[in-house]
């Protein structure tokens, strides 16, 4: 018996050594659900989706404590929702050729074909690898791709998109939030599955092909200044659709809320639902806290300030080879 304790205790320190040469994680989920604490009942404090990158810190039981390296932001997930990678296997995956899912939801099959076992879902935003060579294979519509672990499936062809094809407009961000209305909102949340006001945010910018940085309080260091203060009284003149507006204490500056400007004086976010709401104080969809209104944000302009901003064509784990 002791003998037998011995070779188990000689695995698993065996294990842990070969864990800690694996310093990198991809999320190898539709969206990892990140946490304050390694515990279930900890506060989510992100999602990040399949194909996001991590630096691993620390491990506790089950879960590890990581890095995100885009957006930057630190917390617990639970090691069975992400592949370790060492600098070489990391260094492999960032050369391989990415695809993005384009629909809301969609599914990853063992066949080509929707009749078949599932081996996971995705959302909108999730980053797989396009498999080419010899294993390449198009069947019935679909195409074969890889997840982050290395394992093989098949996606609807038309639901995936080349991340260099993610180039959008102001616009464009409007459309991705009006997209959204409904969805409940989610502290923590920034994918499909459910939204806080910055998570909606970052998504929204996401499919337009800009990485914003994942906090309102961050978000608001973005882009150059919109002048915000006639708004309250009507004069929307200043503002462009696809501006972003904070919201917060008006006589410490701190801001708790951010919306996507949508034109017409209107804005969509995610307070309670993503809904869409007038800026306009008699209007019947009137937003209660519009009164908080501190700052104007423009990320879509002649020349932007780029301070904080990372173009997802420029991000090395997504970009084109």
């Amino acid at each position: 018996m002791k003998k037998i304790l011995s070779i188990l205790l000689l695995l698993t320190a065996a294990i842990a050594w070969g864990q800690s040469k694996k310093p990198y994680a991809v999320v190898d989920v539709s969206a990892a659900y990140l946490r304050a604490k390694p515990d279930y009942e900890s506060p989510l404090e992100t999602q990040a989706l399949m194909g996001s990158v991590m630096e691993v810190l620390d491990s506790s039981s089950y879960w590890l404590k990581v890095r995100l390296l885009e957006p930057d932001y630190t917390a617990w997930v639970n090691r069975l929702q992400v592949t370790r990678m060492d600098p070489r296997e990391l260094q492999e995956y960032r050369r391989l050729e990415k695809v993005v899912c384009g629909p809301r939801y969609a599914q990853v099959y063992a066949e080509p074909t929707d009749k078949g076992p599932v081996i996971c879902d995705l959302v909108r935003g999730d980053v797989l690898v396009l498999v080419r060579g010899r294993l390449a294979a198009r069947k019935h519509g679909f195409r074969r791709v890889a997840l982050p672990s290395g394992q093989f499936g098949w996606v609807k062809n038309c639901a995936l998109l080349a991340p260099k094809d993610l180039k959008g407009t102001a616009q464009s961000v409007v459309d991705e939030a009006l997209s959204y209305l409904g969805t409940p909102y989610l502290w923590g949340g920034s994918c499909v599955k459910g939204f806080d006001c910055s998570g909606l945010v970052r998504q929204c910018y996401f499919m337009a092909g800009i990485l914003l940085p994942r906090n309102a309080s961050e978000q608001l260091r973005c882009g150059d200044p919109v002048d915000v203060s006639r708004v309250l009284s009507g004069d929307f003149s200043t503002l462009a659709p696809g501006d972003l507006l904070f919201f917060g204490n008006r006589e410490t500056g701190r801001v708790s809320h951010v919306a996507i400007y949508a034109g017409d004086g209107h804005i969509v976010h995610s307070s309670m639902v993503v809904r869409y709401n007038s800026l306009l104080n008699e209007a019947p969809d009137y937003y209660e806290n519009a009164w908080r209104l501190l700052y104007g944000k423009r990320i879509f302009c002649d020349n932007p300030s780029m301070k904080g901003i990372t173009f997802l064509r420029d991000y090395p784990y997504y970009a084109d080879r």
